[in-house]
């Protein structure tokens, strides 16, 4: 775990915040992030968390995500306004950081490119000028991460992707909300972006040790025929 997120493990596997007041920060692949368009309240008060729901079948109100910051920019019209550009093995996030988000924002303007770099931050979708709903971060802390650290988040990224794909029971007001939102969602394509995203991991370590790759471990995380196409 980096050490921008300070939490416990749980039994089902996900992070849970020392500070019990404090949503569960997810763990997600670009990959199934970029799909990712729906966001609701659960009830009408005004500062209500707003979740993101990812069609694995899961809300989210904050994500831990962990990459290579390849790309920083000033995108704002007057003031500050830094987008940062971090990539993953299944795609790329981007994050959003001005006046309000002070920290990170300093973090980004001194950054050294590439590097790799570790997140905590709340999802926002907004509409494109095409029409097309996008998926952004606003950081809550971000900091720099060695390599070993970056493939742990690529790890257990990969095991929760697998959990919820594979929970036999799925929350039924999220089951319900994918069904409506995500009505052809496909399962399988986030089980091969687990894999791509543990081959990237092993590919390293093979390069830098000279290793053989064994492909029994990637096979553990085969789509299986009976795979659907929804969340059950």
């Amino acid at each position: 775990m980096s050490q921008n997120e300070s939490t416990q493990s749980s039994g089902s596997g996900e992070e849970q915040p020392q500070n019990s007041g404090r949503e569960v920060a997810r763990r997600v692949f670009a990959r199934e992030l970029e799909d990712a368009t729906f966001t609701f309240k659960e009830s009408d008060d005004e500062r209500a968390p707003v979740y993101l729901l990812l069609p694995t079948g899961e809300k989210a109100n904050r994500l831990f995500i962990a990459g290579t910051l390849t790309e920083v920019n000033d995108v704002g019209s007057e003031d500050e306004y830094l987008q940062a550009r971090i990539v993953g093995p299944t795609g790329t996030f981007f994050a959003y950081a001005g006046k309000y988000q002070p920290e990170a924002a300093s973090f980004l303007r001194q950054a050294q490119t590439p590097c790799y770099v570790a997140m905590t931050g709340k999802p926002r979708t907004y509409d494109s000028d095409d029409g097309e709903t996008l998926v952004s971060l606003r950081p809550e802390q971000i900091n720099e991460v060695d390599e070993a650290t970056r493939t742990k988040w690529v790890l257990e990224t990969a095991d929760q992707t697998i959990d919820r794909i594979e929970a036999d029971e799925p929350s039924d007001q999220c089951n319900q909300l994918v069904n409506e939102h995500y009505p052809n969602v496909d399962l399988p394509a986030y089980k091969e972006a687990v894999i791509t995203a543990i081959q990237s991991t092993m590919d390293a370590e093979s390069e830098s040790e000279g290793e053989q790759i064994n492909p029994e471990i990637v096979d553990e995380t085969q789509p299986s025929a009976e795979a659907g196409s929804g969340v059950k």
